[in-house]
């Protein structure tokens, strides 16, 4: 295993977010709580789906009992598990389970995003994958409350994902290589 500083983990990813996700809009939820500093980033040490399944079991209970004055969302970063796709794809079953099984459906939902992040029926390459390309692996951890709590009209809410797409397309894939300082994916 090489030795991944956690810090150098949190400030990357907190880059990613300031300059992709709030910088290019990505996600009109994220500003306020990133600036109001209501983001929880864990950093795990998993080398393995049953430790990572450990981690998220311990973090969705820290989220779902915390004060949401004090921690509104939670990334759990895995950087040293799940570094190809299609496992980490798999994995979101057991975690969507995880969240069932604790009772927390409509309570917590995650959102993935990964460094090679895919979606169905595009090429690895293609412009809208990097809608959910992150530094490295990681499970973001919402409360539906907050997410509910947005004031945007429901088609506005379902308008993001076009409107993202749109956004990158425009943009084009060097210059998101660019913004994001990260090796093309191959």
């Amino acid at each position: 295993m090489n030795a991944i500083d956690p810090q150098t983990v949190i400030d990357a990813t907190r880059r990613w977010i300031a300059e992709i996700v709030i910088g290019l809009n990505l996600c009109p939820f994220a500003r306020r709580v990133f600036e109001g500093s209501l983001v929880r980033y864990v950093v795990s040490e998993a080398q393995d789906a049953t430790t990572l399944l450990t981690d998220l079991d311990r973090e969705l209970r820290t989220l779902a009992t915390a004060p949401i004055a004090e921690v509104e969302t939670t990334l759990l970063i895995h950087p040293h598990v799940f570094g190809d796709f299609l496992p980490y794809n798999d994995f979101l079953d057991a975690a969507e389970g995880l969240v069932d099984a604790l009772d927390l459906d409509g309570v917590i939902q995650i959102a993935s995003f990964h460094p090679r992040y895919q979606f169905a029926e595009t090429e690895p390459d293609a412009v809208e994958n990097y809608t959910n390309r992150s530094p490295y692996p990681m499970l973001h951890l919402l409360r539906e409350e907050s997410v509910s709590a947005i004031t945007l009209e429901e088609a506005e809410l379902l308008d993001i994902p076009r409107r993202n797409i749109e956004t990158l397309r425009a943009l084009g894939r060097d210059a998101i290589l660019a913004k994001l300082r990260m090796p093309e994916v191959p």
